[in-house]
């Protein structure tokens, strides 16, 4: 499988998120054969909202999300956005969330890792394509249902 370029990536992406809003926000497993959510966080250089689908797991009533970027060598803009501001908002099959992201440790990692490959076996191919660790966030519901 060939690297995609970051320019090809956002625009698969910006493409994905179209189509998302099209169909409400329950475009979930149409393109990846994955869980997808649309992942909208503050810019960390404008402060406007950015919106990127990203595939998760659960992981109890919590997500977890991988910075994969496609096996780039840089981390994803959305990541480093949640790096700045950890709160976002999600829509998961048609329902907006308020959530808050945390890295997870390196343990929790070693768990949750061998669930993400078996789900989109990519990850794997991604891991070893990029000289950095892509690390994984744990997104935990804020409890309220208002926007971002």
């Amino acid at each position: 499988m060939a690297r995609l370029k970051p320019g090809t990536i956002r625009l698969i992406g910006r493409l994905h998120a179209w189509l998302s809003r099209l169909a409400g926000g329950k475009l979930d497993h149409a393109f990846a054969r994955a869980p997808l959510i649309m992942l909208t966080t503050k810019g960390r250089r404008t402060g406007r909202s950015r919106t990127t689908p990203v595939l998760y797991l659960q992981d109890g009533p919590d997500l977890i999300v991988v910075a994969s970027f496609g096996g780039n060598d840089m981390h994803p803009a959305w990541y480093l956005n949640l790096e700045e501001c950890p709160e976002a908002e999600i829509l998961i099959n048609g329902e907006r969330r308020r959530v808050v992201a945390r890295r997870v440790s390196p343990e929790e990692k070693n768990v949750i890792w061998p669930r993400l490959v078996e789900m989109y076996p990519n990850f794997a191919v991604y891991q070893q394509r990029t000289n950095r660790e892509i690390p994984l966030l744990k997104l935990s519901d804020r409890g309220d249902r208002g926007r971002l």
